[in-house]
């Protein structure tokens, strides 16, 4: 396949160690460029990162543009935007994607302004469409569809007539393609540039997220129908008690029952857990599209209309304040 107006991914790295949002739009840019009929390529920049090519290719990437540069060892804005942007010009990607990541949230909208083109931020979704504007009939195009006013609707972006087209992409919303150790992927060095290091890294503290919705295999998600911050104790003692992770709806969050960090949605974290529990939780679609990947949920309500059960495997209809205490009474009495 033609390096040119190929799907391309920034493969954001720190210490050598890939971001795990790369790996899950590596393989959405597989979807993307077969529909397409174009092959996939990777801009990886860093210090002896050519190590990692190999697990590129497995999820999907045709060709790797690779500078391996000590001083690349962590991000900084003005080396990296330079790099990205050669990168771009060279080899003209038609679709360049980005993790919507601190450092991509950076990176992303220096490369857009530079090239003068479109940049849509957080996207949740991304498609291949035509598009009619202005008489002018646009083929193939790229589809970015995210959360707008405060998640109140779903908007689908376009951007059709400069290239690339480029997005931002949140974390954990596209599925990670299955490994495949015999894809092989064409490594094409990037010619030295002439590269700037206005700023040094003296010192780095890293804090550990004290919360992982994302590697939790059970959550326990509380929404508004919990009442106040003192009544989340009880999610918090179901979520201890079955050894799952708190969650949370935006509604809940909002209200400060509970930190952001423990948000599932189109807002906050997108979830795939094998069980997903959701208590007082009415199930607005933007809630529902952070979840309804989950493996089994199981929904409670005091309303047996409200939308969360139309996607659950299991419904109790009734009190949290009664359903949960009988739940832990339950499972602590077989364990």
């Amino acid at each position: 396949m033609s390096n040119e107006q190929s799907v391309m991914v920034y493969i954001q790295q720190d210490s050598g160690k890939l971001a795990e949002v790369s790996l899950e739009l590596v393989s959405k840019a597989r979807d993307l460029a077969d529909k397409l009929g174009v092959g996939v390529s990777a801009a990886l920049f860093g210090e002896k990162v050519s190590q990692e090519v190999p697990l590129l290719a497995s999820l999907g990437t045709d060709t790797v543009y690779l500078y391996e540069e000590p001083k690349l060892k962590h991000y900084t804005p003005v080396p990296y935007t330079k790099l990205m942007t050669q990168v771009i010009a060279d080899y003209k990607p038609q679709i360049v994607l980005y993790g919507a990541t601190t450092t991509g949230r950076d990176l992303a909208p220096r490369v857009a302004s530079y090239l003068k083109v479109g940049l849509t931020a957080d996207c949740t979704d991304l498609q291949i469409g035509d598009h009619s504007q202005g008489g002018t009939e646009y083929k193939n195009i790229l589809y970015q569809i995210r959360p707008a006013f405060g998640g109140n609707i779903i908007a689908t972006i376009v951007c059709p007539e400069k290239k690339p087209q480029m997005s931002t992409v949140r974390e954990g919303v596209m599925r990670m393609n299955t490994p495949d150790s015999n894809r092989k992927a064409n490594i094409v060095k990037v010619p030295g540039a002439d590269l700037d290091f206005p700023s040094e890294i003296i010192d780095r503290v890293l804090e550990e997220k004290t919360v992982n919705l994302k590697g939790a295999n059970i959550i326990v998600s509380g929404g508004f129908g919990v009442g106040t911050k003192e009544n989340f104790r009880l999610i918090r003692e179901l979520a201890e008690t079955i050894g799952a992770e708190v969650g949370a709806s935006r509604a809940a969050v909002d209200a400060g029952f509970v930190a952001k960090d423990h948000q599932v949605g189109q807002t906050g974290t997108t979830v795939r857990p094998k069980l997903y529990i959701a208590c007082g939780i009415s199930g607005a679609i933007q809630h529902r599209a952070g979840m309804d990947g989950s493996a089994r949920i199981i929904a409670i309500n005091t309303d047996p209309e409200a939308p969360i059960f139309s996607i659950a495997q299991y419904g109790i209809v009734g009190d949290l304040f009664e359903v949960i205490p009988r739940m832990i009474k339950a499972y602590k009495a077989r364990v």
